[in-house]
């Protein structure tokens, strides 16, 4: 379930996922108990303190940007991290030499703007995505998200050398978000923790995995700010 929550200014997205139990009375074949067990809580008591501290911490403010996105659907969110089913989506990209740097931007930005065959200008997207393959800072890929609506051929050729247009195919990615600032460091950390939460409940993580920044860093400040992992998981079953 995902919801906004309308009673702050900022209307903080509300996901919970799990199971909710159903008793029956056999005698009147109506339902007499209604039980719900959260993914990301041990403690499912009918007043829970973990379950009112997880409320809590998904009231942070993020500032995401009004601006199109890649659509997802959250499968399942733990303490630590969701699973969602992203759609296919199709992107700008150019190679870059690090995963929290700016190097590369203005290429795949100016795609956008109309350094193209046609000279179009498309609305900006959110968020931006680094893409790295493995661990060698030779395969890692800036990218900026096209609109939907058309596939590559519905799009003009870049005009700039070493600017590429490309598909995501989608499928699911399990994704970490948190604000502040976004050293190589910070990144790499989060994406350390990421993958062992994975791995500890017996999880796929796919080599590499992509950084997603969803403000402009000049006019947003870093505590309101929405960043997130992504790691692609080879396959993905709900129990």
């Amino acid at each position: 379930m995902t919801m906004k929550f309308s009673l702050l200014p900022w209307k903080p997205e509300l996901v919970f996922t799990g199971t909710s139990v159903m008793g029956i009375n056999p005698l009147t074949r109506k339902f007499s108990s209604h039980v719900d067990f959260w993914d990301s809580i041990k403690q499912n008591d009918y007043f829970s303190l973990e379950g009112l501290v997880d409320f809590i911490k998904q009231l942070r403010i993020y500032k995401t940007p009004d601006l199109e996105s890649p659509k997802y659907q959250v499968l399942k969110r733990t303490a630590d991290y969701e699973i969602r089913k992203y759609e296919s989506f199709l992107v700008v990209e150019t190679k870059v030499d690090k995963l929290s740097g700016s190097v590369g931007f203005n290429n795949v930005a100016g795609y956008i703007f109309g350094k193209n065959a046609s000279s179009e200008k498309f609305k900006m997207t959110t968020p931006v995505f680094t893409k790295a393959l493995d661990e060698e800072p030779s395969r890692v890929f800036i990218q900026i998200v096209l609109p939907q609506g058309n596939d590559l051929d519905g799009f003009p050729a870049p005009s700039e050398g070493g600017v590429t247009l490309h598909k995501v195919g989608g499928g699911i990615a399990a994704a970490v978000k948190f604000s502040g600032e976004t050293t190589e460091a910070i990144v790499a950390e989060k994406e350390a923790m990421l993958r062992s939460a994975l791995l500890k409940d017996r999880l796929k993580p796919k080599q590499g995995c992509m950084f997603a920044r969803y403000n402009d860093p000049g006019r947003t400040r870093s505590f309101l700010r929405r960043n997130e992992v992504l790691i692609w998981l080879e396959e993905f079953t709900l129990d």
